[in-house]
């Protein structure tokens, strides 16, 4: 599955936003969201974002058949996938520090500051210390943050129908 078309490889890497259709798990309907992502360069998206829990990661966990639906460049394409909900910290973390050293690069954060701390957490876990101090902290928003890991199960399409599809309408509860 590394055979993407160059153009979709231009929009994986530059963009950093990422349209999801999924199905809901109480409904059974369709649900679109828009998240953040890190892709890996080849067949993988890691979907994250803002601390806490989402109704987007559960739907995943308990239907894992997805569509990623590009969203901020032309052409846009869907991609089917696979998602794979991480809940593990040891499982999560390489994928949710790529995800902060990919918005470390994004014009405008305050690339410095975060930079320096994700280096000093990524020695504090390759060293094996204990999350004491300002780590802790860190481990706290690592252990909230989403992590969804999206394999990409067939060839991407290019969408026909014109845009992206809509956002879904959150339910409330």
């Amino acid at each position: 599955m590394s055979d993407l078309p160059p153009e979709l490889c231009a929009i994986l890497g530059n963009s950093f936003y990422i349209r999801t259709t999924m199905t809901r798990r109480r409904s059974a309907g369709q649900r679109t969201v828009q998240t953040t992502y890190y892709w890996n360069g080849k067949n993988q998206v890691v979907l994250s974002g803002y601390p806490g829990p989402r109704d987007w990661v559960a739907n995943m966990a308990a239907n894992p058949v997805v569509t990623l639906h590009t969203v901020e460049f032309e052409p846009w394409y869907d991609i089917p996938g696979r998602a794979q909900a991480l809940w593990d910290t040891n499982d999560r973390l390489p994928h949710l520090f790529n995800f902060i050293g990919r918005w470390t690069s994004r014009p405008g954060f305050p690339r410095r500051r975060f930079g320096l701390a994700l280096g000093a957490i990524r020695l504090n876990r390759k060293l094996h210390l204990p999350w004491w101090g300002p780590f802790w902290f860190a481990r706290r928003v690592f252990d909230s943050m989403p992590c969804v890991v999206v394999t990409f199960t067939g060839p991407p399409t290019l969408r026909s129908d014109g845009a992206p599809p809509a956002l879904s309408e959150r339910r409330p509860h």
